[in-house]
């Protein structure tokens, strides 16, 4: 599209002149016009539109938008043809009416003063201010139907997201920057990829007589906008909406201070899924906190920090098999000379270290000791068996205190605390050291794949704008080694047990579907006197299925309950991401033969199909094309063609998703949500235009319109998930 004509400099424009002598209103952008005698010189940009930001399947997820500026005509001398008056003469009362439609962004003395100002300043047209600037095209229709004499508007562009709350912190936010005359990426991807989404301005030059028209045989130099590229992302619109809504519920139920995630396809390092919160609406920029959790805030992990230990023992040669270990307490001395740490029975002027909650575990193994979780277990493995200095490398390997290489996503490097005999044994166990998530999933990655870790990625592509070329891409890297396969597969095989024993640390995340490998951990948190003992950092690292992983969702949170919590939200992203990954129950087993009726049942409920094209056939079409699937069809509309559905075609469907179709009827009806998930009332928002307010996690329980009342864009609708 091209770009739009805006005014540089101070100079007076020839559209402007034109709107006075012929009392049409066809206004500029600039701030205020004088009339002037004589001719005059144009010099003018050509704004070049800003790249749009896709998802993986095509979704827009940030677009430039047409957007407008209020002016107020201020001239008493100008009427139009019909001798109707063109200018505001009732400041206050327009004020009034302006401040009925842009609600709390405007002041109404501050609107009347920037008017009187202006007047008293001997300026003829003025634009309004803060809370006029770059309003939705709504708004402006909705000021028209006033009739406001004497009020119009620029046409200009804004940063749009129809997603609003999603990926907020990744994809960061652009916003039209007073100083740079043009729409500037202030945060996240928006900002990394500038050079890529912002374009190149082109302008214009010529020089106009006095009524406004361009003086003939004159030199017009004229050089066009170039659009800025289009970027493509890993993420998934369907995990990433499943995410939202699980984040969200989990701030809530556990009246969580923060809650962070990340999913990734194990052998590629395609992020599907981001999230930090306290989050944002990208299009309102109401931001609590600029942090983004899975790359910027190190921490102290926790007990999901063992399978790395544990990984680096059996890697090194250095795990005790067929030993066993008395769980319950670790007291020590620690020999500076040779840095030498030795279990000892009585009290040492070193912190006793214990395992969670109190718990005594008798004696167990080193397996057991990781199926439940024990701390002592880990101290027991770096006192006796992995030395310090092995620990170490290992941990280097799997890329822990140095930056990962994620394009454009800045992320922190952590903190290696070996300080101390106690920082070296609170490290296997994830305390004392800090880490980010980031760093976790690419290490993780490793003990998924096999040995092999991948680099995480979140952008896909960049694509010329104009003829749909990729510029530049990125692809699946592999960025080491750490560990064997072996050792990779054993460690597994704990996760597995993890999940699958009644002791397990993380039976709570079984699932009926599908075979889950895990691993569990509780952080407690460092402040400036020592580590709070109220809130600690909840997370659980999980991975399927269980023989040949190709999905991990990494999900963490700070809250008060580490124990009764919901983990319910959590399990439907790692649903929701093994559906993006193609994964069905039927692939969750390496002994299919010996499944049970029950487990057969639940392949039926997860078959999965190609999305077939719906859009442009008729309801005839679409009933015998959905004939064969298991599926729930919802057709919004009586209208007898599909002009839009969802999901898109290609797309992996279940028989436990729903298909939302829309049709080309001429008025909408508010259909029955009920059971309705988030994800479908998104799906019914993108596809109809039409935003609904949602609140709650879970499946719509009631909605603010009836069934089969007619919607449109204007309606207010909001539904409660329970």
């Amino acid at each position: 599209m091209m770009g739009m004509i805006v005014l540089a400099g101070t100079l007076v424009v020839g559209n402007v002149l034109f709107t006075m002598f012929t009392h049409q209103h066809i206004w500029s952008g600039a701030d205020m016009y004088t009339r002037m005698s004589g001719s005059g010189f144009y010099n003018g940009s050509i704004s070049a539109e800003r790249g749009s930001i896709y998802d993986s399947k095509g979704e827009v997820l940030a677009q430039n938008v047409a957007a407008y500026t209020i002016t107020a005509c201020l001239d008493e001398e100008m009427e139009g043809a019909n001798g109707e008056q063109l200018y505001v003469s009732d400041y206050r009362g327009t004020a009034e009416k302006l401040a009925s439609v842009l609600g709390d962004a405007v002041d109404v003395d501050t609107l009347v003063q920037t008017m009187q100002n202006a007047k008293n300043a001997g300026r003829d047209q003025t634009e309004l201010g803060t809370g006029t600037k770059r309003i939705s095209k709504e708004q402006k229709e909705a000021i028209e139907e006033l009739q406001l004499p004497g009020i119009d508007f620029i046409e200009t562009s804004t940063r749009s997201y129809p997603t609003g709350v999603f990926a907020s912190h990744l994809l960061g936010f652009a916003t039209y920057d007073e100083e740079e005359q043009r729409i500037v990426g202030k945060m996240g991807l928006e900002q990394a990829l500038e050079e890529y989404l912002r374009g190149e301005d082109g302008s214009i030059q010529y020089q106009f007589a006095s009524d406004g028209s361009e003086l003939p045989g004159t030199r017009r130099v004229e050089k066009q906008a170039v659009n800025g590229n289009d970027v493509y992302l890993t993420l998934d619109s369907n995990v990433q909406a499943t995410l939202e809504s699980s984040l969200s519920y989990t701030m809530k139920n556990e009246d969580a201070q923060s809650a962070w995630a990340i999913v990734m396809e194990v052998e590629t390092g395609k992020i599907l899924g981001w999230g930090s919160y306290p989050t944002f609406d990208k299009n309102k920029h109401d931001i609590e906190s600029y942090l983004n959790i899975p790359s910027d805030s190190p921490y102290e992990p926790g007990s999901v920090m063992k399978g790395i230990t544990y990984a680096a023992a059996l890697d090194s040669g250095n795990y005790p098999y067929d030993e066993e270990f008395r769980a319950g307490s670790f007291s020590y001395t620690y020999d500076e000379s040779t840095g030498k740490i030795s279990r000892t029975s009585g009290s040492t002027s070193y912190p006793t270290i214990s395992d969670a909650l109190g718990n005594d575990f008798g004696t167990i193994s080193f397996d057991e000791g990781f199926i439940r979780s024990s701390n002592v277990g880990i101290c027991c493995l770096l006192a006796d068996y992995l030395p310090a200095k092995t620990f170490e490398e290992y941990l280097n390997r799997f890329g822990f205190f140095t930056k990962v290489d994620i394009p454009f996503v800045e992320n922190a490097t952590g903190v290696k605390n070996f300080s101390h005999p106690s920082d070296i044994l609170s490290t296997g166990f994830g305390q004392s050291s800090s880490v980010t998530a980031l760093q976790m999933v690419q290490a993780y990655s490793a003990i998924f794949n096999d040995g092999v870790m991948m680099r995480p990625y979140v952008v896909e592509k960049i694509v010329d704008s104009y003829s749909n070329e990729t510029i530049k891409s990125w692809t699946s890297e592999e960025v080491g080694q750490p560990i064997s396969a072996e050792t990779a597969e054993y460690v597994r095989e704990l996760m597995g047990r993890v999940v699958s024993e009644e002791y397990g640390s993380g039976s709570r995340y079984a699932m009926e579907d599908v075979d889950v490998i895990a691993k569990t951990g509780t952080g407690q948190i460092a402040g400036e006197n020592g580590y709070d003992d109220e809130v600690y950092t909840s997370s659980v690292m999980m991975a399927a299925p269980a023989d040949d992983p190709k999905v991990m969702v990494y999900y963490c949170f700070v809250s008060k309950n580490i124990i009764d919590f919901d983990e319910e939200p959590i399990k439907n992203v790692f649903k929701e991401a093994l559906i993006a990954a193609n994964v069905t129950s039927s692939q969750s087993s390496s002994d299919t033969q010996e499944q049970t009726q029950d487990s057969e049942e639940n392949s039926e409920k997860w078959n999965s199909y190609e999305m077939p094209v719906l859009v442009n056939h008729s309801l005839d079409y679409v009933s015998r094309r959905l004939e064969e699937m298991d599926v729930e069809c919802v057709i919004i509309g009586d209208g007898d063609e599909i002009i839009a559905q969802y999901p898109s075609s290609g797309e992996t469907i279940t028989s436990s998703e729903r298909i939302i179709l829309l049709s080309d009827a001429s008025t909408l009806t508010m259909p029955d949500m009920s059971g309705w998930t988030r994800k479908d009332v998104t799906a019914f928002w993108r596809l109809t235009g039409i935003p609904i307010s949602i609140s709650g996690s879970g499946k719509v329980t009631s909605q603010s319109i009836e069934t089969g009342q007619a919607i449109s864009a204007e309606s207010e609708i909001s539904v409660k998930l329970e």
